[in-house]
């Protein structure tokens, strides 16, 4: 009986973060899709630990169980936000497939750099997201027209690119070929300066 009961707990849970995430995105001004997502699970889990403490049927759970069941309930949350709306609004793959579509099911191999730099990049306003999302999660700041990293900026930037080193694959297939060239993807990159600022 308990079982069905937590899982019962757990539709109720689905079913707020579901609605929550509709209202949201639908009438509530969003700075970040990701962090959005990540607070409407936030708000769905103290809901629906609320609803269990106090709908008298629901009260078979211990204190440690009702932890143990919001922090079940805040893993769904991210796994949702992850892997639902933030992979849907930055995923070049999803991309790819519905320019496929919108392009009656096909595109020409050879077009697809154009594509990525002529169409992607502006349909999607793919800088004007990235920056608003970096400064929202303070690795940059913009002066005078000046892009800029943070301390936090530099510190992610190091990370980043000691596990891109060390962590990615160094035999990964590209277009039939392995390769370790995105272990490094500056490693053949022009010298330019003429965009620098300081």
């Amino acid at each position: 009986m308990k079982y069905l009961k937590l899982l019962l707990a757990t539709a109720v849970y689905a079913l707020l973060l579901l609605g929550i995430y509709v209202l949201h995105v639908r009438y509530i001004p969003v700075n970040v899709v990701f962090y959005s997502a990540i607070l409407d699970a936030v708000i769905a889990t103290f809901l629906a630990t609320f609803l269990i403490a106090t709908i008298r049927w629901f009260k078979v759970f211990t204190r440690f169980e009702t932890l143990q069941l919001c922090c079940i309930w805040l893993l769904l949350g991210y796994s949702f936000a992850i892997s639902v709306p933030t992979v849907i609004d930055r995923s070049l793959s999803f991309y790819i497939l519905e320019k496929l579509q919108q392009r009656g099911g096909g595109i020409r191999q050879d077009a697809f750099d154009q594509v990525f730099t002529q169409e992607y990049v502006k349909e999607h306003r793919l800088v004007d997201v990235r920056l608003t999302e970096q400064q929202q999660s303070g690795t940059i700041e913009i002066k005078e027209g000046c892009v800029k990293l943070t301390e936090w900026g530099q510190t992610i930037a190091s990370g980043s690119r000691y596990f891109r080193a060390h962590f990615l694959p160094k035999q990964r297939l590209l277009m039939g070929q392995y390769s370790d060239e995105l272990t490094d993807p500056f490693r053949n990159s022009v010298e330019r300066s003429d965009y620098q600022c300081q």
